[in-house]
């Protein structure tokens, strides 16, 4: 298993990258301790891997990296991209997590 990233994904990530001016960052996804489920996820812009983090390559030049710590819950999960008329927002689909709270921001397992 990995992480994948939707294309409706992949093109936000280019999208926020060209409008910030960081074309050489890589997304960060991590899990943090908190939220209303227990567990947060995180997402970050940042200039490359550290030393242990897994790495993936997408399509349009999108890499990702995940520390290892986070990627025990993050192994396996789908970023998603969806966008309507009241907002926008990243979706995880995360296999592991037994519950998430509304907002999908927070999640436990």
């Amino acid at each position: 298993m990995a992480v994948t990233l939707t294309p409706a994904a992949i093109d936000r990530v280019v999208a926020i990258r060209t409008k910030e001016g960081w074309q050489d960052r890589w997304l960060k996804l991590g899990v943090r301790g908190g939220g209303c489920s227990g567990f947060s996820y995180v997402m970050d812009f940042v200039e490359g891997p550290a030393e242990k983090d897994k790495t993936f390559d997408f399509d349009k030049s999108v890499k990702v990296c995940v520390d290892a710590k986070s990627y025990m819950f993050l192994n396996g999960v789908e970023l998603d991209f969806e966008q309507d008329l009241i907002s926008t927002r990243f979706i995880f689909r995360n296999p592991h997590a037994d519950t998430t709270c509304s907002c999908g921001e927070s999640f436990s397992i």
